[in-house]
């Protein structure tokens, strides 16, 4: 049965919250922990430099894919049984990642470790989704922010203690322990969110239709295009600051972690900063005003630097606003996108996650195929991304907002 909504906007962090928000660590934890042991793994296992960015990459492509499974899944059968599903192929894929004898088998565990793992990332936004109203949801989505923004601090601080401590695969072996764990939780603190009572058969013909409905849906696409492009161009900065940072301007590697931090704080304080403005704006409105910050700090950086005016302070501070934004863009993207089609909030979310993942992918790689040396290509394409996303949504949600603040921001969860 449905679960009783809460109202978030009266609470800090209420019990499912915060378990849903340890669902979500699952990517950060799994793609930052081992950031670390690149070098050692290779090293171990006789590979030439170079190869371990093919086990990021097919984590990534796991990711991807798996959304797309697991969100018509919970429309069907309900929340829980994919997150079992889930989690138990990701603890099982980690006790594979840690006892690999080789690049490609590590490789190949990482994507099955991906394909269940991301469970961790959908699942909980259809349950937001089910469990709040639209304004809620999007307050709740800011909480969620939170694991994000200190995995990303913590995560590599964790896997290089493992890493001196005990070698690269104590790092697999604690990703083990913690999809173990989530399963746990999951079976005995969790509650189900969707009632299936009325759900239609599970058949492919339906789920691409569904599928084809978001894509025909300009409100959905304008939402998850401007989220999506916005969070492709923090994968590009996380993808191009090390070269910018240390390489270009000679911040030492140790020192690298400090500027990684603060940006990551900027993004958790953006996030709170928007769960407090969500109690006297819509989230439609907060998004508009956020998706100004990408372009114009996109555009800044890649006019100085195209220019040869650039300096590394100017670099510093980019990424600052431009991470910071993330933590306003995403929340409400995401809460706009999935109040278009509350029907079937795992289809979407599912849909939305994963173009945001893709574009992702599209960006990081992209900084290293146009690398010439300089920080030109990153800047050009964070300044891409920024443009993207505003001309996005600002084409393709049009009137959308309006309508959707006299209709349904105070409305159910489920309009």
């Amino acid at each position: 049965m449905r679960a009783p909504t809460p109202n978030t906007s009266h609470q800090g962090f209420p019990g499912w919250l915060v378990l849903l928000g340890t669902l979500t660590a699952v990517a950060p934890l799994s793609i930052d922990m081992y950031l670390p042991s690149f070098s050692q793994v290779e090293h171990a296992l006789g590979s030439a430099g170079g190869r371990m960015e093919f086990t990021l990459a097919s984590f990534f492509i796991g990711l991807m894919l798996g959304q797309l499974f697991y969100g018509p899944v919970s429309d069907r059968f309900g929340r829980k049984p994919p997150l079992y599903l889930g989690f138990a192929l990701y603890t099982a894929a980690s006790v594979g990642c840690a006892l690999a004898d080789s690049i490609p088998a590590l490789t190949a565990w990482r994507f099955l470790q991906g394909l269940g793992g991301c469970a961790g990332i959908i699942i909980p936004s259809a349950m937001v989704r089910d469990r709040t109203t639209a304004r809620e949801s999007a307050r709740a989505f800011s909480l969620l922010m939170l694991v994000m923004g200190l995995a990303p601090i913590l995560a590599p601080l964790v896997g290089g203690g493992l890493l001196a401590l005990w070698g690269w695969r104590a790092i697999f072996a604690i990703l083990a322990g913690f999809g173990a764990l989530c399963l746990i939780a999951v079976s005995f603190g969790l509650a189900e969110s969707h009632d299936t009572t009325h759900e239609p058969p599970l058949r492919l013909g339906t789920v691409l239709r569904n599928y084809g409905q978001l894509f025909a849906s300009r409100a959905f696409l304008g939402y998850t295009l401007g989220g999506g492009l916005s969070m492709a161009g923090m994968f590009a900065y996380i993808a191009g600051s090390p070269f910018v940072l240390i390489d270009l301007y000679g911040i030492p590697p140790q020192h690298y972690g400090w500027f990684f931090g603060a940006n990551a704080f900027g993004l958790i304080a953006s996030s709170q900063l928007n769960a407090r403005l969500l109690q006297k704006f819509p989230a439609t409105t907060l998004l508009r005003w956020a998706l100004w910050v990408p372009p114009i700090v996109g555009l800044g950086l890649a006019v100085l630097a195209f220019s040869g005016m650039i300096s590394l302070a100017w670099f510093v501070v980019g990424f600052f606003c431009f991470v910071s934004s993330i933590g306003w863009i995403i929340p409400n993207a995401t809460a706009a996108a999935l109040a278009t089609h509350g029907q079937m909030a795992g289809t979407a979310a599912a849909l939305s996650s994963a173009v945001q993942f893709l574009f992702a992918t599209i960006a990081g790689a992209l900084v290293g195929i146009l690398h010439d040396g300089s920080g030109r290509p990153l800047a050009g394409i964070m300044a891409l991304c920024g443009l993207g996303a505003w001309a996005c949504h600002r084409l393709l949600v049009r009137h959308h907002d309006e309508h959707h603040h006299r209709g349904t921001k105070d409305g159910p969860a489920n309009p």
